[in-house]
């Protein structure tokens, strides 16, 4: 249950605010002024704060940027009277993720809480993967024995100092995310921001406004104006991932900014200059989205000034072993655990795996063999074979009619099928029998034309 810090000083907001956010499954605690909340912050763990923009004493400014100091991770969403939004905009800048005018509807408001609080967990799982990445390439507690993935790294280091947009491709779980943000830390863009995109995972009416922000009216919601992904990148990498998912017209829309570097807001009239870097990914081959007329043949050269392939993990076994040792102390870490062998049967069978989930499976059955290990050897391991196996009768692979990417999307549609049978519908249980996060099997399930 998340835990939520309101700060307001009207006692019967914040009483209304306390019922609603309980009704809604969080756990609430409010503060009538700045100081009584800071004390609360600095002793006491939150996972978002509802902050008033006016208070007593000290503003909701001032506020921000002291509650910025004791914890910058931490969301906050600033509440601002109608006429009082260029303050609010002004307090985004400082590091506010969102802000809310009175008066509010209570759907908007549990709305905005949900999408800051998602939006805020997406942020701190990428900052750890990056961050695990970047551990493992520079302290060398991965040591890569493949000559392929030696390759890889040798074209990041080459091509991340330039400003190449570059384009990588592989398999759901290859870790396309984590080498985007190795490209960003390499770079000479490391100190700007980094922000990803799934463009996957954004309704279709709304991807325009994430990606190039809105005016206030825009839209029948827009109630304020909104920095796009893109703004928000300035200086910095932006990362579009599953780019095949986007339509026609929002190709021709991100074709646009990236040839005038200049970004228009929905609604708006006046041009934004850009200086951001761009770094896509897909998990088919984009020049085959290309051949089958579903991307733009002038964006793929866009964005396809560099190219890195991630090979799966199942082309290159070598480099297995070394990611058990990586995440069996990783996992120690973790649950507190003290696990320090692998048996040979189990070594055996981890190799023979095909890890259709990739480097993202082998971490998630690594983490789950070293809680249920008592000793210091884990001697038995649950592999999914359920997965692996799903296929009675695989789809069969005619060279000269059917290509890797509808081979690799036949496959995953018998997978999804079999998940689905098998959950019985409960398309959470199938994302979790899949390894795959649940937002990635609802896009997929709608790519593949599945109900």
């Amino acid at each position: 249950m998340e835990k939520i810090l309101v700060i307001d000083d009207n006692e019967t907001l914040r009483y209304a605010l306390s019922e609603l956010l309980g009704e809604s499954g969080f756990e609430c605690k409010t503060a009538d002024d700045g100081p009584s909340a800071l004390n609360e912050l600095k002793n006491n763990s939150y996972d978002l704060a509802i902050l008033d923009m006016k208070l007593p004493g000290m503003n909701g400014l001032e506020i921000l940027k002291r509650i910025r100091d004791i914890n910058k991770d931490i969301p906050v969403i600033m509440i601002t009277a109608f006429g009082d939004v260029r303050t609010a905009v002004e307090a985004m800048k400082c590091g506010a993720q969102d802000f809310i005018t009175k008066p509010f509807d209570n759907n908007s408001m549990i709305l905005t809480i949900k999408k800051t609080l998602e939006i805020n967990y997406l942020n701190q799982e990428v900052s750890i993967l990056r961050k695990k990445v970047e551990s493992t390439f520079y302290t060398g507690e991965v040591i890569i024995k493949s000559r392929v993935m030696k390759d890889v790294f040798e074209q990041i280091k080459i091509v991340a100092p330039t400003g190449l947009s570059v384009l990588i491709q592989g398999e759901s779980g290859t870790g396309k995310e984590v080498m985007a943000g190795l490209i960003h830390k390499l770079s000479t863009r490391k100190d700007k921001p980094f922000v990803a995109v799934d463009c996957g995972a954004i309704p279709e009416n709304l991807i325009e406004s994430e990606l190039f922000g809105h005016e206030k009216g825009a839209f029948t919601d827009a109630r304020t104006s909104k920095e796009g992904k893109f703004e928000l990148a300035e200086g910095g990498t932006i990362f579009l991932d599953e780019v095949t998912n986007l339509s026609e017209a929002n190709q021709i829309k991100l074709l646009r900014v990236i040839q005038e570097r200049k970004v228009t807001r929905l609604g708006g009239k006046k041009p934004i200059n850009l200086d951001v870097r761009i770094l896509a990914a897909t998990n088919t081959r984009l020049a085959e989205a290309v051949n089958m007329r579903k991307f733009r043949q002038d964006l793929y050269y866009r964005l396809n000034e560099f190219h890195i392939d991630l090979p799966p993990l199942r082309e290159r076994k070598e480099d297995i072993k070394q990611f058990i040792e990586f995440f069996i102390k990783d996992a120690n870490e973790e649950l507190n655990k003290n696990v320090t062998e692998v048996s040979d049967a189990v070594i055996q069978k981890l190799m023979n795996h095909t890890w259709p989930g990739n480097v993202r499976e082998l971490r998630n059955v690594i983490r789950r063999a070293v809680l249920m290990t008592k000793g210091n050897v884990i001697s038995s391991i649950s592999v999914p074979n359920e997965i692996s196996g799903l296929f009675e009768n695989p789809p069969k692979v005619d060279g000269e009619n059917i290509s890797m990417g509808e081979y690799t999307k036949s496959v995953e549609r018998e997978l999804i099928l079999k998940a689905l049978e098998e959950c019985e519908g409960n398309k959470s249980k199938a994302a979790k029998l899949l390894n795959m996060n649940e937002r990635t099997l609802y896009r997929k399930i709608k790519s593949l034309g599945l109900k």
